[in-house]
């Protein structure tokens, strides 16, 4: 019955307690025919827990619910699908219904969704599509990827500064079920100049006849097309905005970026981060880890796996460059790996917080914000070396006394060697992490990338330096 959405991913939902409870005969009533039975199973649901449903179905059985349910419903459904089955639907054999589901759905969802078709696929759809849809698709997605112009929606009301809030209100009742937010209506001068805003709470309480330019506020918060898309989410963070007008160079309105739309590219820009921070390459997509195929895992994991692989063979150089010095004292082999995971560990802590920092717009990548990071990671890093110091020195006096020593060594002189070694990597892993992703962020490229896997290889490589080079001066081995 369930055909191809059959799969591990189904049961395990369902057996986690996370099943559709109501929905369960949906797959019987379709094959039935009963289009009232499945619009009345569906009646009442949220459109995030149909898509749930219908996203472990057949496409057979998806496009059946989607062509019962009315069109806005139907849209708002396909708007809760992944990225993935989106992209799947729109590539198939049902052009007329796709058509009117990009017609009905909101502005910036159906340019994201048309900009990932393959071009013959957009070939065939869009002239399928309303002419006036089709022109506001086409404008959308000349604007950059990663720009406020790529995310925003052209979906918004507007009103002039000469109108009345009776008017106005009156103008939003007959534009409001095309509109995708009417609680900030913006007003704007002959040459739709943004030139302030009203909430629509502050058009209710107004006096109907009272002018929009008295009610008005002028100080309106906007962005450029250009401007990238972080700082626009994080302008509607720090200002608690439901919506955020987007103008063009010459101050024109030409859309708005919605809270929704800000939450997802938050969610996307976390993603890329963390699977970025992770030495995990390719595309960094919204899509749930269980509808990934295994290939596509592969794809983004193996090529920074291999290339780390690569580089810690310059591991294997320092510690063959450095065989007669264990092989003269055995029990520093003991400590290696203590003085390697000690230097993976500081790092990343180190470039996880700068990191941070940098996102939330804390520190900036100049020189003088490297030398504060500089400074202050150095104090920390020096407590935490004091700290390590103590503990190795103890650990080589009390765990490893009975270990053999060649004559004329004492464990005092190892455990100084190994707690003074632990302390500078401790140190150095520290600036490390701290100054790599500055030095990135400088020369223009994602601080994540030279953070986690690939900054515990670095610091792995000079641990093992700091630590053999201190044996050799100290112990001359």
């Amino acid at each position: 019955m369930w055909g191809r959405g059959t799969d591990l991913g189904f049961w395990v939902v369902m057996l986690m307690g996370e099943g559709f409870g109501r929905f369960d005969d949906c797959g019987d009533l379709i094959e039935q025919g009963d289009v009232d039975g499945v619009r009345a199973m569906f009646s009442g649901a949220h459109e995030a827990e149909v898509a749930e449903k219908l996203s472990w179905m057949d496409e057979r059985q998806v496009w059946y619910v989607l062509g019962v349910l009315d069109g806005e419903d139907a849209a708002d459904v396909f708007g809760y699908f992944d990225v993935e089955l989106q992209v799947r639907l729109a590539s198939g054999a049902h052009r007329q219904m796709m058509a009117k589901l990009l017609e009905a759905m909101d502005h910036d969802d159906r340019v994201d969704l048309v900009q990932r078709l393959d071009a013959k696929v957009r070939e065939r759809l869009l002239p399928l599509v309303a002419r006036a849809d089709r022109e506001d698709i086409r404008r959308l997605a000349t604007y950059e990827r990663g720009t406020s112009g790529a995310i925003m929606s052209s979906d918004y009301a507007m009103v002039r500064p000469s109108m009345t809030a009776g008017d106005a209100i009156e103008k939003l009742r007959e534009e409001a079920p095309d509109k995708e937010t009417i609680y900030y209506v913006y007003v704007v001068d002959e040459a739709r100049k943004l030139i302030g805003f009203v909430a629509l709470k502050d058009l209710i309480l107004g006096r109907p006849n009272q002018r929009i330019d008295e009610l008005m506020k002028g100080d309106v918060i906007s962005v450029n097309l250009k401007t990238d898309q972080e700082e626009t989410v994080g302008l509607i963070e720090k200002y608690d905005l439901i919506a955020l007008p987007v103008v063009d160079d010459a101050g024109m309105l030409v859309g708005i970026v919605t809270y929704d739309d800000a939450m997802d590219v938050m969610r996307q820009e976390q993603t890329e981060d963390m699977e970025k921070f992770m030495a995990i390459g390719g595309g960094h997509e919204l899509s749930t880890y269980l509808k990934t195929g295994s290939v596509q895992h592969f794809n983004k994991r193996v090529y920074w796996i291999v290339a780390l692989a690569a580089l810690e063979l310059v591991s294997g150089v320092v510690i063959h460059h450095f065989e007669g010095t264990l092989a003269t004292l055995v029990i520093l082999a003991l400590y290696m790996p203590m003085i390697t995971d000690t230097g993976g560990n500081t790092g990343s802590q180190s470039a996880t917080v700068v990191i941070r920092a940098m996102a939330l717009g804390e520190v900036k990548a100049d020189w003088w914000g490297m030398l504060r990071v500089f400074w202050k990671e150095f104090r920390v890093s020096v407590m935490m070396a004091v700290v390590l110091m103590v503990l190795s020195f103890g650990k080589v006096l009390f765990l490893s006394h009975s270990a053999v020593l060649p004559m004329g060594f004492s464990f005092w002189q190892i455990g100084v060697v190994i707690s003074l070694a632990l302390g500078m990597q401790a140190v150095s892993a520290t600036m490390i992490g701290a100054m790599l992703p500055m030095l990135a962020a400088k020369a223009k490229l994602d601080p994540a990338v030279v953070a986690s896997p690939a900054l515990t290889t670095v610091v792995d490589i000079t641990g093992l330096l700091i630590y053999f080079l201190t044996a050799r001066m100290m112990l001359g081995v």
